[in-house]
């Protein structure tokens, strides 16, 4: 059985004036410890999905089953970072890492053992006492990963959550993800709109066509792990990034899991 198994979903958003079918007829499996990454244009629904697989809203039709299961509303083992860090600014560094703790009524001393753990594999160790303010935007996303994974949760979900960072941060957050998932293996779904990212850190790219959002291809990645950089400049990489750009380009079509 697949961690994760997404049958037939489509989501429309209704309103007195408008109709909007932002995904339709998308069918996944996802399996444990399993890296995929969503790539397509914007507006093709990834987002959307991905809030539909942490059970924070709804499909309109077509079912999500998690370990077996229907999943109709959010679970304590789904961890979720978004694109922006959403950091309390009056809390410090260890504080926000342990918001989500305090939430499910967790053991806080046991949690801020923990708390330090995934701040010192972050790197940010020295940086407990700090708030949101004397943090770069790099050092918001690490807290902000850090604290999606203090209840210790088996999936992670996370939308575009390197987007607004610089080149360089980017990539070295992405390496960063790469070694605590090596490390803490989770089942991951990542979405962005970069290409090369999706091929880096993916077992499996799943490009998505334009709205409404449908599964136009799924590229499965055999690159060897660790990834680094100068794969981008490999022939196979180069085949890899080709033929998910042109799925997204062409508009795509339909494709099975």
């Amino acid at each position: 059985m697949s961690k994760i198994h997404i049958e037939n979903l489509s989501k429309t958003y209704r309103s007195k004036r408008s109709r909007v079918t932002a995904l339709e007829d998308v069918s996944l499996a996802i399996e444990q410890n399993e890296f995929v990454t969503l790539v397509g244009p914007s507006g093709c629904g990834k987002s959307t999905l991905l809030k539909i697989v942490g059970g924070l809203i709804r499909p309109s039709r077509g079912r999500l089953i998690y370990d077996g299961e229907p999943l109709l509303q959010p679970t304590r083992d789904v961890g979720i970072v978004f694109q922006e860090p959403v950091l309390l600014p009056w809390r410090a560094t260890i504080d926000n890492v342990l918001l989500p703790a305090e939430i499910l009524g967790l053991n806080l001393a046991q949690c801020r053992v923990r708390a330090l753990e995934l701040l010192k594999l972050v790197g940010l160790e020295g940086f407990e006492s700090s708030y949101p303010r004397e943090l770069s935007g790099g050092m918001q996303q690490r807290v902000a990963l850090s604290r999606a994974l203090i209840h210790n949760p088996s999936v992670l979900l996370m939308d575009e959550p390197f987007a607004a960072l610089d080149a360089m941060t980017r990539e070295e957050l992405g390496f960063e993800l790469m070694r605590i998932w090596d490390t803490h293996k989770k089942t991951v779904i990542f979405v962005t709109h970069n290409i090369v990212e999706a091929i880096l850190l993916a077992d499996r790219v799943v490009a998505m066509s334009p709205r409404p959002g449908r599964i136009a291809k799924i590229v499965k990645i055999d690159l060897p792990r660790p990834r680094t950089l100068d794969m981008e400049f490999t022939g196979e990489f180069k085949s890899y990034f080709d033929e998910i750009r042109a799925v997204i380009y062409s508009g795509g079509g339909a494709a099975r899991p």
